[in-house]
């Protein structure tokens, strides 16, 4: 909606504005678009250009929603879920993305994953076993080994220095007196 009164507010229409992408049913002026740009820079949003950066922030996009949105696991694995998203080529995503970002798109998600798992460790109150099957791991086993692989923790480790980095709630709040 942002978007959307923004380009309206400087004289645009949008035929759709979707995350990652503007359909304009005009063409810019060279004021407008740079009016455009600092607006949405002022808002902390990114413009793209490139038609390899927007497909690159798409593959981004679509692995945040399935890291932090799912619930279901994914019918496919997720190559064959971004080429059915994207209508794209696997090899030449996963070769731009690793290119634009130095970082392939499977370590990408691993590292997204195990970010999500300590965020549900810390914050949640959720089991391990529980977390390895919220986050459609095949085995807790699968889980640590995967966890250690990125942290360089286990995930017990990663617990206990958190816990012993956090003050008890009752603890916290006498401090606070």
């Amino acid at each position: 909606m942002f978007v959307r009164d923004e380009l309206e507010r400087i004289g645009l229409h949008a035929v759709s504005v979707e995350i990652g992408e503007i359909t304009m049913d005009q063409e810019f002026t060279v004021s407008q678009f740079d009016r455009l740009c600092l607006i949405l820079q002022q808002a902390g949003i990114e413009l793209f250009e490139n038609k390899k950066e927007i497909l690159v922030q798409k593959i981004k996009n679509i692995i945040m929603d399935v890291v932090y949105r799912h619930d279901d696991p994914l019918i496919h694995n997720l190559s064959t879920h971004l080429v059915e998203k994207l209508q794209h080529d696997y090899t030449y995503m996963s070769n731009l993305f690793s290119e634009k970002q130095q970082i392939t798109i499977e370590k990408f998600y691993i590292c997204h994953k195990i970010e999500r798992v300590k965020e549900l460790m810390v914050y949640s109150k959720l089991s391990l076993t529980d977390i390895a099957h919220k986050m459609h791991y095949s085995s807790l086993a699968h889980l640590s080994s995967q966890f250690k692989k990125v942290t360089g923790l286990t995930p017990s480790q990663f617990k206990q220095q958190h816990t012993e980095n956090d003050p008890p709630p009752d603890i916290a709040g006498e401090q606070g007196q």
